[in-house]
């Protein structure tokens, strides 16, 4: 789940046994996104997907960290077409043929949270749809490689920032890039300190260090950067009506470099 543009200091300092705790929470969520991928097809709803969700999650004793969260009432964000994040699921929303919808999700397992999000094509959508999902999970990995011992906060956000304009300039498509929300720290709490935007200069920020956790998440759009939320205090839309397209993963800083606690099993 996205964190909204805040300022703060302190940032949480994980030990690696408690890291590994968390890549049990990231497993959790990771094979949740999975059973949700499996359902999400033309005419099943976002409400069914939200219950697959939270089943797998409590299936493995874990608690859905989204549920209640500052009155969020699901397990899952489902963000349909021109929804960014936060979208509410519901039995009333039904998916069909060329949607695309972001996913997110987040898991608590003994104390340690996981969070992840993936976009998926609902049969098949257009090309400029794949592209800026592709193009959003480059950007992702592109961020998520410089999440090392050493780098500083924005080198983050600057490797996502050059690999979404990189992927514009080759897929000749303009993506806005989504400043407003964006990453943030994670570890006992879902939301902690910093937070990382998704674009800026390299070299500011506070330096990483070994036993930071970090959830890299970009947002792109087909059209504008700029977003509206909507009356419901949650969902947040494209300005433009534009589709949008969001992918995140937790990383934790090791000696050896980024590890990623939401990634599939092998």
């Amino acid at each position: 789940m996205s964190a909204l543009l805040r300022r703060g200091k302190g940032i949480e300092l994980k030990s690696r046994g408690e890291i590994e705790a968390m890549r049990a929470a990231g497993l959790v969520v990771a094979r949740a996104l999975a059973a949700v991928a499996a359902e999400a097809k033309a005419g099943a709803s976002t409400g069914e997907l939200d219950e697959v969700a939270e089943q797998t999650i409590r299936d493995a004793r874990a608690v859905p960290s989204f549920k209640g969260y500052h009155g969020f009432p699901a397990s899952i964000c489902a963000s349909l077409n021109e929804k960014v994040v936060h979208g509410i699921p519901s039995r009333d929303e039904v998916l069909s043929e060329g949607d695309l919808l972001s996913v997110d999700c987040g898991a608590i397992l003994d104390g340690w949270h996981g969070d992840s999000a993936v976009t998926l094509a609902i049969g098949e959508v257009s090309a400029q749809d794949r592209a800026l999902s592709a193009a959003t999970e480059a950007s992702m990995w592109a961020g998520i490689e410089k999440v090392r011992a050493g780098n500083r906060l924005t080198d983050i956000s600057h490797a996502v920032e050059t690999a979404a304009l990189a992927a514009a300039g080759a897929d000749g498509l303009e993506y806005g890039i989504i400043a407003d929300y964006g990453g943030h720290g994670i570890g006992t709490q879902m939301h902690m300190e910093p937070f990382l935007p998704n674009l800026g200069k390299p070299g500011r920020g506070p330096k990483l260090r070994v036993g930071m956790a970090i959830a890299v998440e970009p947002m792109l759009t087909l059209g504008t950067a700029e977003t509206v939320e909507l009356d419901d205090e949650w969902t947040v839309v494209t300005a433009d009506g534009s589709r949008a397209a969001h992918w995140e993963h937790t990383v934790a800083i090791t000696e050896d470099g980024p590890w990623v606690l939401t990634a599939p099993e092998d």
